[in-house]
């Protein structure tokens, strides 16, 4: 009988994510600065909104001088994919206390959930505490030392920190193309899916991505019920 994954499993597969997060983060905290964003209220941003692609949109929201109350719904509206992860993945948690739901609904990010959702078999809360507190870490760390440092480093440098978290995307979904042909299928009419509803331009940035994020759900049902089944067996 395989072991239930646990608390060490969930750092040690989290590792791959503080590599992408890192940098990524170290790329908000430098913006934040140049958007004359407090160290205070920067670290409080990734301490308490853990939400990458929220937190970039909410800085360049902040330069535009858009209203706190717009930013928040434009936010919250961004993050609506999260309640569809953290619905599929609480069907594979595996006699949790109620009591920690909300410390791991919290650490749940595309990211990790797509970790914790390729994972084989029942996981349980050490698991997925271990798996998002490593990547919680990561950002909070990356966010206070972009803003410290960040300057210091070369432009060149400064650039490209934003592109560690396209590398940790195919960092995920390469070793798992290989195992199930499925993710492959998946991955690729996500992308299709995404760029017909971008070029048709019937939403706008922001909601062409939550209804690619919706359509590719939609389809990972699918696609993916086999792989789905045996996990949750």
């Amino acid at each position: 009988m395989r072991q239930e994954p646990g608390l060490r499993d969930g750092l040690v597969d989290g590792i791959p994510l503080v590599v992408g997060f890192f940098p990524v983060a170290m790329a908000f905290g430098l913006m934040a600065k140049t958007t004359d964003v407090s160290l205070v209220d920067t670290c409080l941003f990734s301490l308490a909104v853990f939400a990458g692609a929220s937190q970039f949109m909410a800085l360049d929201l902040i330069k535009a001088g858009i209203a706190i109350p717009d930013i928040i719904l434009a936010t919250f509206l961004l993050n609506l994919r999260h309640l569809m992860m953290s619905a599929s993945l609480a069907l594979r948690l595996k006699e949790v206390k109620k009591s920690l739901l909300p410390l791991i609904a919290f650490g749940v990010t595309d990211e990790t959930f797509s970790v914790a959702s390729l994972k084989s078999g029942k996981i349980g809360a050490p698991y997925l505490l271990g798996l998002n507190g490593i990547a919680y870490g990561a950002w909070a760390g990356g966010t206070v030392a972009g803003y410290l440092v960040g300057k210091v480093l070369p432009m060149a440098v400064q650039n490209s920190l934003g592109v560690g978290l396209y590398a940790l995307f195919m960092a995920i979904l390469v070793p798992e193309m290989k195992k199930d042909n499925g993710v492959l299928l998946l991955a690729a009419l996500s992308g299709l899916v995404y760029l017909l509803i971008d070029r048709v331009a019937v939403f706008s940035s922001g909601w062409s991505l939550i209804a690619a994020i919706i359509a590719a759900a939609a389809m990972g049902v699918l696609v993916l019920k086999d792989t789905l089944g045996e996990g949750q067996g």
